[in-house]
């Protein structure tokens, strides 16, 4: 799973992030408000996010992640601990809300709860296709589909992100990572085999669509 931290204590951000990561999440750090919402468009399972930060502050960054990908889980991270922004935590979206100093066993405890609850509610579904996030699995018409971890990610961000346009350049940025060294050809193979795994079985019904001359998306609706 993936977990977006946003500390602009590094020493803070950086416990986290080690401990986090032995613990197998996928961790993005961040110490920017501004650089946070950036990043908001992309999907994390979860998101840790301190209130006051340089640029925007976590209220700002929980709106944007809350408008982009609603099945984010948040846990605000903060020495803001009044009962009026616990409160205003929680309206923004905040599914749990942890002041500092925390006990870090604690905290992994409560990501744990959150994101337990994540696994039992968080499917996506369009039109007759079900993705359970939480264990990575795909079901068309009641039918179970094997699908590479990487084919799951993809189908996973154009249906978060329906009725959006994106090119393969920005498909590897999103899905596969900046760094990725993987070429544009690549994602036609990978839209090719994940319409014949989802399309053709199923009377060759219309999932992924090709933009000419921009790129792929999914409709909505």
């Amino acid at each position: 799973m993936k977990i977006l931290i946003v500390e602009d204590d590094l020493k803070i951000g950086n416990s986290l992030t080690k401990g986090l990561t032995a613990e197998g999440y996928k961790i993005t750090l961040i110490s920017n408000g501004d650089t946070a919402i950036d990043e908001s468009h992309k999907f994390y399972d979860l998101a840790l996010l301190d209130i006051m930060l340089p640029g925007s502050s976590g209220i700002e960054v929980a709106k944007n992640l809350k408008e982009n990908n609603p099945a984010t889980k948040i846990i605000f991270l903060t020495a803001k601990s009044t009962l009026e922004d616990k409160l205003t935590g929680f309206e923004t979206g905040g599914d749990d809300y942890i002041t500092k100093p925390f006990s870090y066993e604690e905290l992994l405890a409560r990501i744990k709860a959150v994101l337990k609850r994540n696994i039992e509610n968080n499917k996506l579904i369009y039109k007759n296709v079900i993705l359970d996030l939480g264990n990575n699995t795909v079901k068309i018409q009641e039918k179970n589909v094997e699908l590479s971890r990487k084919e799951f990610e993809l189908l996973k961000f154009l249906i978060i992100n329906k009725n959006k346009v994106f090119s393969k350049d920005e498909l590897i940025e999103k899905v596969w990572g900046y760094d990725s060294e993987i070429l544009p050809n690549t994602v036609e193979v990978f839209i090719k085999s994940l319409r014949n795994k989802i399309e053709k079985p199923f009377n060759n019904q219309k999932i992924i669509e090709t933009i000419r001359g921009f790129g792929y998306t999914i409709k909505n609706d």
